[in-house]
């Protein structure tokens, strides 16, 4: 996920770069958090500097809300990282010991009212989904793998916040 997002970052088009570092850097720190602590138990710091990477991530994503609304499910996306990183520094760095109840339940509807209207968009339209149109001009402009990598990418946080 995170790799295809850098290749976006070359696109010629506005509308593809727009977002893809910030969507780099959530997929390939999902990568990490992921990884089971019986196979790379991180240090301490590590989910320190999650907290402040994104907590600055999502101090940016307010001032690009206010702007523009799509933008706020970058914010949820960061924020949701702050909470998960603090949930790793209390429950030592161990998916399934920590969190708050509420606010995890809150965040697992919207990703998965989010992964589900993600996944009717990228449905062809003659089945009831949006029809997708850009001008392609290299792989990093394909608008249906970028859908499809955004589309990824809440189905692992809706995991990684199941194991919470």
């Amino acid at each position: 996920m995170g790799a295809y997002c850098l290749l976006r970052m070359r696109s010629s088009l506005d509308e593809q770069r727009t977002g893809a570092g910030g969507e780099a850097l959530m997929g390939f720190a999902m990568a990490l958090m992921a990884v089971p602590a019986a196979v790379l138990t991180p240090p301490a710091a590590l989910w320190w500097a999650y907290v402040a990477v994104f907590g600055a991530a999502a101090a940016y994503e307010v001032m690009r809300a206010r702007r523009a609304a799509h933008h706020v499910h970058h914010l949820v996306g960061a924020l949701a990282m702050v909470y998960m990183s603090l949930a790793m520094t209390s429950g030592g760095g161990h998916h399934g010991s920590a969190g708050v109840p509420l606010l995890t339940g809150a965040l697992l509807v919207y990703y998965a009212a989010y992964v589900l209207r993600s996944g009717l968009r990228l449905m062809p339209a003659a089945t009831g989904g949006a029809p997708v149109t850009a001008t392609v001009t290299g792989w990093g402009d394909r608008t249906e793998l970028a859908m499809a990598c955004r589309l990824s990418m809440g189905i692992a946080m809706f995991a990684m916040l199941l194991t919470m």
